[in-house]
């Protein structure tokens, strides 16, 4: 419980963020648009819709930033999750309570998390997002940069393919987005507003940036069975 508690530091991000950026730019040829929209400093939470397994590697590695993940507890099976523990992602295991503290944590040393609000692979159009990211935004006072990616799955494709070398895949960020919540929301309220600020916001940059991509989402939603 106690390695659950304790916050990521700094350096783990900063060992994996390389091993990201040769798998997103060399394995796979990610081309990445408006990188220059994420804050360089302060504390930022990135959200991205949910579409294929190698989703957190591409993410990790286009973020202009060293960056700590929230990840399923199924995921930390097997030798990857020394892998993930190794470069500071963040496991998210029962409520999710403890990945939130930790996560909170590492926004309040201004830090990057990075957040798939969809919670599962599949067509990445976020129609049903969880609330964790605007609980993050809200208690770690930080923008939140919606993220759209396209060709890390292919309709057709299970949810957990491992694409071949150079694999077009498409970035996009989008606006920073400040959660204004009035002062007179509170508690159940406040967090139920940034939750639809949140779903909102990136709702429709992947609705646009699909529109503006010649990479389609899948349209087919398979079941996500654990690697």
């Amino acid at each position: 419980m106690r390695g659950r508690r304790r916050v990521p530091g700094p350096f783990g991000p900063l060992i994996g963020r390389p091993i990201a950026q040769f798998l997103s730019r060399v394995y796979w040829h990610t081309t990445v648009r408006g990188a220059d929209l994420v804050p360089r400093r302060g504390p930022v939470v990135v959200i991205a819709n949910h579409v294929g397994f190698i989703d957190g590697p591409i993410v990790a590695g286009v973020i202009p930033r060293s960056s700590n993940f929230l990840v399923k507890q199924d995921m930390f099976r097997h030798g990857l999750g020394v892998i993930l523990r190794g470069t500071g992602q963040i496991e998210v295991a029962g409520t999710g309570r403890e990945a939130l503290a930790r996560a909170k944590g590492v926004l309040a040393r201004g830090g990057v998390v990075g957040v798939f609000p969809e919670g599962t692979r599949g067509t990445g159009d976020a129609a049903c997002l969880a609330g964790g990211a605007a609980w993050l935004a809200i208690h770690g006072k930080a923008p939140v940069v919606p993220l759209a990616l396209f060709g890390t799955r292919h309709t057709g494709e299970s949810v957990n393919i491992w694409p071949k070398p150079r694999r077009r895949i498409l970035a996009v960020f989008g606006e920073p987005v400040e959660l204004d919540i009035p002062p007179e929301f509170h508690g159940q309220a406040r967090q139920k507003m940034a939750e639809e600020a949140v779903a909102a916001a990136l709702r429709e940059h992947v609705r646009r940036a699909e529109a503006q991509s010649d990479i389609p989402l899948p349209h087919d939603e398979q079941p996500e069975e654990t690697p």
